[in-house]
């Protein structure tokens, strides 16, 4: 480890910390349907929608009526995407002449957009058309994260309003986040981007002669549009294979940096918001500082392991921290901090080989996943499940004192307790069930790469990673086959949509609550006890998943590397 790694690390987290207020300043405007100084130009745009649309922004809906209409909506934009893909071949903008998408792999991908899980078992330069990445693919990148925002925007009205039945509109949050939020946020980034050297163009190939006289052919495309909204939206679908490793999508250092600050701004931003919304920002700021303290954890532990190097390869005389699967343009801190990140948050966006990390620095990322994604999470998505831990937490605190657990000056009752386990208890029942599956079938059995416990860790890490709705990947695991293409794509709809609709049920239960006034008796839900008991609550229930997994993979492939024996 070196002073100019750590320094990274903590001038990434003040910036974060700095971007928070702004961000979520502007997220609460979004909130409360207030204008903006882009409606002057944006406005009329948006009123054109709701009326060719046939929508009313101003009539709100129930918690059934606004999941109904999520779901139904993501399910046409589904369907959209799957038949782009299996088109592609005919569709035009494909310069390459690609064929088009296996019925299962094109299945896989529709699922991994819409949930905005973005996994890719494919090359995405040798396997998607121009119009598939465009047309088919970025487009679920604004709109599953609008999605995400809409979603926790109506938790938020939940704890905020007293004896309401309703908790918004479902279609003018989504399209205000797009419009006001998404769009010019990712077209300045995007023209950032370009001034650093990321291609925007609808252009097959570039011929080149490399240094040794040969003749190569470098794909080419709409980088630069693609990865805005990658980053922006915690989406992390590349348009190349090697994700933010490629050059072409991640040129720089300061390229690096504002793609790591991208990821994390919207959730961060979202925790300021949500204490602005119940009218409290100090339970903003409490959030957000739990958040940071598991983030930091984890990337001291993922810094130290990949600085200490390989033991196996120290006892035959190498020495170094370990730089394999790591780009020497970013080295060993950029790349720990980069996986971690892109991990707490549910981005999935990878600029090193997570498969080449040593066993506890690989398990770090992958413990992220299993905690839910909450340490920061994705946009929407962190905070709402965040919130489910923050319910569970004052019930465990009721449970202590003897009292009904409030929060928020809402009584948190037997329903509302109910909803959030069900809720989190979707993550460890799915990510361990198709696990265990998985390993003892021989379709199954067929994937991984490695043998032994980081063959297991690979199968692990792409059911964590599918069903937390990340997307990154121990690449080692040959995932591109009907088995896991299709267990894959039931864990990212599960892990989205059955935590999103109770999620909008706690809401609407939440609503329709009175307010009661804190008391001398009322747990503090902003002070430094408090911040230890929901990371307390965290870790316990997210022990219920990576405790016995970690046994078998990580912790097992570490035993054998610092034993001297390789798999």
């Amino acid at each position: 480890m070196t002073l100019q790694g750590w320094t990274l690390i903590l001038v990434f987290t003040a910036l974060v910390l700095a971007l928070a207020r702004p961000m979520g300043a502007w997220l609460f405007a979004l909130y409360e349907g207030r204008r903006t100084p882009l409606h002057r130009v944006l406005g009329p745009l948006e009123t054109g929608f709701y009326r060719l649309a046939g929508i009313d922004p101003g009539a709100e809906q129930g918690w059934r009526r606004y999941a109904l209409h999520m779901l139904v909506f993501n399910l046409v934009l589904l369907l959209f995407t799957y038949a782009v893909l299996r088109l592609q071949a005919v569709l035009p903008l494909n310069p390459r002449g690609l064929a088009g998408i296996g019925a299962d792999g094109a299945l896989n991908t529709a699922v991994s957009f819409t949930t905005n899980t973005n996994w890719q078992w494919y090359s995405g330069e040798a396997a998607m058309s121009n119009l598939s990445q465009m047309l088919g693919l970025t487009i679920h990148n604004f709109l599953s994260a609008a999605t995400g925002i809409a979603v926790a925007f109506a938790l938020f009205r939940g704890f905020a309003r007293r004896e309401a039945k309703t908790v918004g509109n479902f279609w003018a949050d989504c399209t205000r986040v797009t419009l006001y939020l998404l769009l010019p946020a990712c077209l300045v980034y995007a023209l950032f981007l370009v001034a650093s050297g990321v291609p925007q163009t609808l252009s097959a190939m570039a011929q080149t002669t490399s240094l040794e006289g040969l003749r190569q052919s470098i794909a080419l495309g709409p980088v630069a549009s693609q990865e805005a909204i990658k980053m922006l939206g915690t989406n992390g679908g590349g348009f190349f294979n090697a994700n933010s490793a490629h050059p072409f999508e991640n040129p720089t250092a300061l390229t690096n940096l504002v793609q790591m600050l991208s990821i994390f701004a919207l959730g961060a931003g979202l925790t300021w918001c949500f204490g602005k919304a119940v009218g409290n920002t100090r339970q903003g700021w409490a959030i957000l500082a739990a958040m940071l303290a598991m983030f930091l954890v984890g990337t001291t532990v993922t810094y130290w392991q990949e600085a200490a190097g390989n033991p196996v390869l120290h006892h035959l005389g190498v020495a170094g921290g370990n730089m394999e699967g790591k780009e020497v343009r970013f080295g060993i801190a950029a790349s720990a901090l980069f996986s971690v990140v892109t991990t707490a948050a549910s981005c999935g966006a990878v600029n090193a080989m997570h498969d080449s990390f040593t066993a506890l620095g690989g398990m770090v990322p992958l413990v992220n996943m299993q905690l839910s994604e909450v340490v920061v999470g994705g946009v929407g998505a962190g905070i709402y499940g965040f919130l489910l831990f923050a319910l569970l937490a004052v019930f465990v605190a009721g449970l202590m004192v003897g009292r009904t657990p409030e929060y928020l000056g809402k009584k948190i009752e037997a329903r509302e307790v109910k909803l959030a386990v069900l809720a989190v208890a979707v993550l460890p029942l799915c990510i361990l069930g198709l696990t265990a599956l998985s390993a003892v079938l021989p379709a199954g059995l067929a994937g991984p790469l490695n043998k032994g416990p980081h063959g297991f860790s690979e199968i692990l890490y792409a059911f964590a990673s599918g069903t937390g709705n990340n997307g990154s990947a121990f690449a080692g695991l040959t995932a591109g086959t009907p088995f896991y293409n299709g267990l894959l794509a039931a864990a990212m709809w599960i892990g989205r949509f059955f935590v999103i609709v109770p999620v909008l049920a706690i809401a609407g239960s939440l609503a329709a609550k009175k307010h009661t006034p804190e008391t001398a008796g009322s747990f503090p839900t902003t002070g430094p006890l408090w911040i230890g008991l929901l990371i307390a609550v965290i870790l316990v229930l997210g022990g219920l998943t990576f405790l016995p997994s970690l046994a078998l993979g990580p912790i097992a492939d570490h035993l054998a590397m610092i034993s001297g024996q390789l798999f």
